[in-house]
């Protein structure tokens, strides 16, 4: 973990995307979001939401270089509304402690 004044950061942001995606592009979108390395994880979802995906950057500026030059250039993504995950309480059924 880096520090700054004091307070320790991780060494990467994980963010939580959804996407609003053209229907008869959903598989089309789905295929281009499995292929980049930033994303770990996609999920077609029922709900509000077409896709959920999650990814993982080295920070919130190269969060924004992967959604605006790459996940919003992809054809049938009509928006996104993402969320940065500020601390992990569990993953992968196990608690997470510092």
């Amino acid at each position: 973990m880096a520090r700054v004044r004091g307070i320790s950061l991780p060494n990467e942001v994980i963010v939580i995307l959804n996407l609003f995606v053209e229907s008869v592009e959903l598989e089309k979108v789905t295929t281009s979001l499995v292929k980049l390395t930033e994303i770990t994880d996609v999920y077609e979802v029922t709900g509000e939401y077409d896709i959920v995906c999650l990814l993982r950057t080295e920070s919130i500026l190269a969060f924004r270089e992967v959604l605006k030059n790459k996940i919003l250039r992809i054809p049938g993504v009509k928006s996104t509304v993402s969320a940065i995950v500020l601390y992990t309480h569990k993953r992968d059924r196990k608690a997470v402690s510092e």
